[in-house]
This record gives structure tokens, sequence and C-alpha cells, in this order.
């Protein structure tokens, strides 16, 4: 039964290689490259090929609102709040939620001093704790959570986010899924096997005691894998329905929904360069939903992102980076606290 687009965006897109018809998909350190066979209605099969995962693509997508030189977000995305963590020594730019792969969550934000009450500082977990209302004895409301995520960093609600750290730094454990998720598959994959050397002009023999292959030295003969395919499609689902189960209203979740499509756009008008030997991009120009309705242009998501945005300020505050300042710890056998002692004031706060 197809899926209504008032429940999902759904977008396929086929791709293919800018320069000739080989490519390198994700590899994985325990399997390699992830081939499977899918069945055919006739009872046959083809050979599949995840050419880039859902947590890659989904550091992909982030990556189209972020400015890696400048360590700001691009706009309109820096239009919302976010999370910045600064060096304490010298407040310069160490990370984000923007750029974290917990994104809230990481250890970095957790660990970080925030101006608190009355100019007092206060450790990230706990300031995070108190906006989400986290506290035992307590069920989680998520509702509340997500306007909380909504006034911290709105793409922690697109993206997801994982408070996965015990019971006692995070009440609840609260968790929200990804409402945008993709994926890259290679279906009719082949294997395409070639190789090189990697050859020592100076060293032509190694003795034992003067430095071998592992320091770099000799010549190396070397293997390589690559793939085509009879097709690539760079598969893209936005959960509207899960948008709408916040509970922010209309502007916030149009403005969601609008972040998530133009990180969609983004990714594509730029090209997906996903490795070295893996340079794709779209063979049509239109990108059409299951209904036959086209993908926006960048121009007009990033209006409707600064539309829904200057409707929905009270609820985002004024955009600007809640900034933290983390320092290195350096524990000592005479400063710390047993486990229970240090995690019951933690929970206590």
């Amino acid at each position: 039964m197809p899926i209504s687009v008032e429940h999902r965006l759904l977008y396929e897109v086929p791709l293919g290689p800018v320069q000739g018809g080989r490519f390198q998909p994700t590899g994985f350190p325990d399997i390699g490259h992830a081939v499977f066979e899918r069945p055919l209605p006739d009872g046959g099969s083809e050979t599949v090929l995840l050419v880039e995962s859902a947590q890659s693509m989904a550091n992909r997508l982030e990556a189209t609102g972020w400015d890696e030189p400048a360590q700001r977000p691009l706009e309109p995305f820096g239009e919302l709040p976010w999370v910045e963590v600064v060096s304490a020594a010298d407040g310069s730019f160490l990370t984000s939620s923007r750029t974290e792969a917990h994104r809230l969550a990481s250890a970095f934000i957790k660990d970080a001093l925030f101006d608190g009450d009355e100019g007092k500082p206060i450790e990230g977990k706990k300031l995070v704790r108190r906006r989400l209302g986290l506290q035992d004895d307590r069920p989680i409301a998520p509702r509340a959570i997500a306007s909380a995520l909504l006034e911290l960093d709105p793409l922690c609600l697109v993206h997801g986010v994982f408070f996965a750290e015990g019971a006692k730094v995070w009440p609840g454990q609260p968790k929200v899924a990804r409402a945008l998720s993709a994926f890259v598959e290679a279906t009719g994959a082949r294997r395409a096997e070639s190789g090189g050397v990697k050859k020592d002009h100076v060293r032509h023999s190694l003795s034992e005691g003067e430095g071998g292959t592992s320091e770099g030295y000799g010549t190396v003969p070397f293997h390589r894998t690559e793939w085509t395919a009879r097709q690539v499609t760079a598969y893209f689902c936005l959960d509207r329905d899960q948008l709408r189960s916040y509970g922010l209203g209309p502007a916030a979740t149009g403005l969601l929904e609008a972040v998530a499509l133009l990180e969609v756009r983004r990714l594509l008008d730029g090209g997906l360069r996903l490795r070295t030997a893996c340079d794709l991009a779209p063979l049509d120009g239109a990108v059409l939903d299951q209904s036959g309705a086209a993908l926006p242009e960048a121009a007009e998501l990033t209006e409707r992102v600064l539309q829904a945005a200057r409707q929905c300020r009270g609820e985002l505050g004024d955009g600007m980076p809640l900034v933290g300042k983390w320092q290195p710890k350096k524990a000592t056998k005479s400063s710390r606290k047993p486990a229970d002692e240090d995690e019951g004031e933690e929970q206590g706060d």
C-alpha cells in the first residue's frame, strides 16, 4: 500500500558516477563492503550494494548547513539556536551541537561550563537536564522535551538525539529518532577488481632491524575493489507524522520540514562526492516525491526557513549560540569521589 505524502515525503533519486562507471562504496571494519541479495517477484534475486549508510548520510545532510572554515552555521541555519563549545583556555572553537556525533548528548557539551543563574557556572549536563525537565520518579514528557530541544537546537528534532548515558545522569534517557533519514544503494552491483603498487625508489631491499613496510619502507603491491552497478539510487524519507507528533504548532513544524528539505536539496545540488573514488550526481533534473510533486529549489526553501523562523521566534529565542567552556578533566586520587557519591550529586540537582 503506497504511503501518502501526508505521512511521509519519499524521494528516490537516480545517481551516476560523474566520470566513468566505477565507484567506491562505504566499508565496515568487520565485514568490508555491505552486499546482500534482494528477492525479485519472479523468484530470483539481484545483488545489492550499500553505497552509503543512514548514519553517514545524516552527517552529510547536517554538513550542508555548516561552514567548516568559519566554524559557524551557514545561512539560514544560523538563525536557529545551537550550542557552541569553546576552549576554556583561550576561547577557541572546539565543537558544537551541529557537528558532534551525539549532538546535545555530546560529552563535550555535557562536561562544558555554561553561564547559569546570577552568573554562576553550570555544567552542561545539568543545564540540559533542567531544560528537558528530566527528574527521577517522573515520566518523561515528549512534547515538553521537543519544546526544549527546539530552544536548544531544532536540528536535534530533525536528525535525532539519544541521551544514552546512565539514568542517574539522564533520568528516563529520552531518545528522539531521526525524522529525516537517507541512504544510497546500488542494484545489479558487480565487483571491479584492480590494484597497484607503492614503490620505494630508494631502498631496494629490506633488512631486519633497518625499517620495514610497517614503517613505510619497501615496495608494496596492493589490491583495490571498486564496483559497477545497473542503477545507483539515493533514498530520502521525511517522516511528517513524527514532526507533527512533537506538538509544536504549525509554524515550528513547518520550520523543521523546511530545514529537512533544504538539507536534501543542498546535498543533491552540491553533488555527492562521498569518497575520493565515489563522486556521484543526480541523473535527472527534477527530484519528485511519491505523488509526483517536485522538491522545491534551494532559494524557495531558504525563504521558507527564514519565514517560519520569524513566525516562531518566541519559541526559538534569539537564535544566538549558547556557549559553553570546556577543559580536560584532571582527576587525582585525592580529588576523586566514589562513583555513587558523585552520581548522587548529579541526580540531586
